[in-house]
């Protein structure tokens, strides 16, 4: 047998049949959410389901490309496609085409492609070359602080395009470095983070320290309860710090905020309490006072990025998913119209064509960020059912293909394919029901889109690629 026919039956060709099935899917739904009365024909090219069929064809086209090449290809070509990344990436901040208020686009006549969407692959092969390598250890602080900036530099290009939900997109990446061993304090880390943030926006700032002030003075005493008298004395000098510094700002008129003044008496009284704390060696307690001190000092930059950087659109969706605004004519009125047509789909859906929601154009991107919704009009309950058992059965299928990789590059690529899609479908899906907040990214292999289809479809089969070749031996 040769080596080519080799490659050929070592294929997965279980995971190849889910992708064939679930791009068919997606085209039938594009057909079915942008039909026209006048344009039946589903192979027009002169409408999306048309243009889409042109973009399987040359997606079919480019995963056949890609199972032929060599294995090893992409792992010694890893950085060299990274580079040309970034460099796509700053390429399109000076020649884009800004679309919806994001400049992330390269605009060649009528054809429009998104560096970003091919940014994620590109990440995902330079992590798993880095990670791969012989002297590489996940404990040791210099390569966590070199896979962080592998991460971050492609994430901030994307975030100075106004792409908030590509950026997202690579915070998957933490899960993936937890599997090849990143400790478990980051992800905490993070969460909480993301926590404390989410809390700021519901409360406001005075009201996010006074808690955080309450909880750490209830931590210290669990910790040190014999010291509760100094806690009472800390706590009055806070008050006094507080109202010393308000009164002057009153007196004085320097117009400080509020906040800004809650924060320097936070800021003051905590140090001077940090002092006393190393004087008299409560190590636990100065550890504390330094945590406490970072929360407020991330609640009130959370607070001023919310409100003086965010967009007033980014501000408004966040506010309508966390309760805090209700605009159902407004911001809110994609995702109520979402909602409407997955509702009225019932348990088998209005039937192919038959989606009124869809017919008459209530929901705004229903071929692209919203194609779920067709979904759940035309096959109803079970058919999105089916849909997310497909999804399912691929994220499980490329997680068993991960793990029996002998190469460790192989590895960490297979989890960042899983943990890319995965991330895409919560979201997508989310986003159309009203429990995650709409920044735009495509339902994987379903949404209309050349750049979102390719992407991904580069990103399944390198790792189907790999997998043909797990046998062998891959150099670094």
């Amino acid at each position: 047998m040769t080596q080519r026919n080799t490659i050929w039956y070592n294929i997965d060709w279980q995971t190849v049949l889910i992708y064939l099935i679930l791009i068919f899917l997606g085209w039938i739904n594009i057909y079915a959410a942008v039909f026209n009365d006048n344009h039946k024909e589903i192979f027009d090219i002169t409408q999306r389901y048309g243009k889409q069929i042109i973009w399987i064809t040359a997606a079919l086209s480019l995963a056949t490309v890609l199972l032929l090449l060599d294995s090893k290809f992409y792992v010694s070509f890893a950085y060299i496609i990274y580079g040309l990344s970034i460099a796509s990436l700053i390429g399109v901040l000076i020649l884009g085409t800004e679309i919806k208020g994001a400049k992330s686009w390269f605009q060649i006549g009528s054809f429009a492609f998104q560096p970003a969407e091919f940014a994620k692959v590109a990440t995902a092969l330079a992590i798993a070359k880095y990670a791969s390598s012989y002297s590489f250890k996940m404990k040791e602080i210099k390569n966590i602080l070199i896979l962080g900036s592998i991460i971050l530099f492609p994430v901030g290009l994307i975030f100075l395009q106004n792409d908030t939900g590509s950026a997202l997109v690579f915070s998957v990446f933490l899960l993936v470095l937890y599997r090849e061993g990143l400790s478990e304090i980051i992800l905490l880390f993070v969460f909480f983070v993301s926590a404390v943030f989410i809390l700021t926006l519901v409360l406001n700032i005075i009201q996010v320290i006074f808690i955080f002030t309450i909880v750490s003075f209830i931590i210290a005493y669990i910790i040190c309860p014999k010291q509760i008298y100094t806690y009472l004395k800390a706590a009055t000098m806070y008050l006094i710090i507080f109202c010393i510094l308000w009164l002057g700002n009153y007196l004085l008129k320097l117009n400080f905020s509020s906040p800004i003044v809650l924060l320097f008496s936070t800021v003051i009284s905590s140090l001077i309490f940090a002092v006393h704390s190393f004087i008299y060696k409560l190590y636990k307690i100065l550890i504390l006072i330094g945590i406490y001190l970072a929360l407020c000092t991330f609640s009130v930059s959370s607070d001023y990025v919310f409100n003086n950087i965010l967009e007033p659109h980014q501000q408004d969706r966040i506010n309508e998913l966390l309760g805090i605004k209700y605009d159902p004519l407004g911001v809110g009125y994609n995702v109520n119209q979402s909602k409407i047509a997955i509702g009225s789909g019932g348990f088998f859906g209005k039937g192919f064509l038959n989606g009124t929601q869809t017919k008459f154009d209530f929901v705004p991107e229903q071929s692209t960020d919203f194609i779920f919704c067709t979904v759940g009009e035309e096959w109803g309950f079970a058919g999105t059912t089916i849909v997310l058992m497909l999804f399912t059965w691929l994220l499980l299928r490329l997680i068993y293909l991960a793990e029996r990789q002998r190469s460790i590059f192989s590895r960490i690529y297979g989890y960042s394919v899983a943990c890319i899609l995965f991330f895409h479908l919560s979201i997508n899906i989310g986003m159309t029901i009203g429990l995650a907040p709409v920044i735009g990214i495509p339902l994987p292999f379903f949404s209309y889109g050349g750049s979102s289809l390719w992407s991904f479809t580069i990103l399944l089969f390198i790792f189907i690629r790999l997998d043909a070749s797990r046998m062998e031996r891959l150099s670094y």
